[in-house]
């Protein structure tokens, strides 16, 4: 089975990207102010776009693999329960 990371919904690509660090700053692992808007700063340290000093900044590179999974876990927690809360609660599989 392959796997892609192709995006299904485009229009939500912003919304995901900032669930992703407002999460990862709830863990302590950055600062909610590292993302800058709209711009995917994921690999910008790498491409030397990332802004660089602040004190508590971590750029991803920096984050173990455990701890990425962590947000990556919380973020498909929430959508979940944004998905339930929008059902109703009441589907079953």
């Amino acid at each position: 089975m392959s796997r892609s990371n192709k995006v299904v919904v485009p229009t939500c690509k912003a919304a995901l990207d900032q669930m992703k660090y407002e999460i990862a700053a709830e863990f302590g692992l950055m600062q909610p102010s590292f993302a800058t808007g709209s711009e995917d700063t994921e690999f910008a340290g790498e491409l030397g776009a990332a802004p660089s000093g602040g004190a508590g900044r971590v750029h991803w590179s920096e984050i173990s693999t455990r701890q990425a999974g962590s947000v990556g876990g919380e973020i498909t927690k929430r959508l979940i329960a944004q998905a339930e809360s929008v059902l109703g609660g009441g589907f079953t599989l």
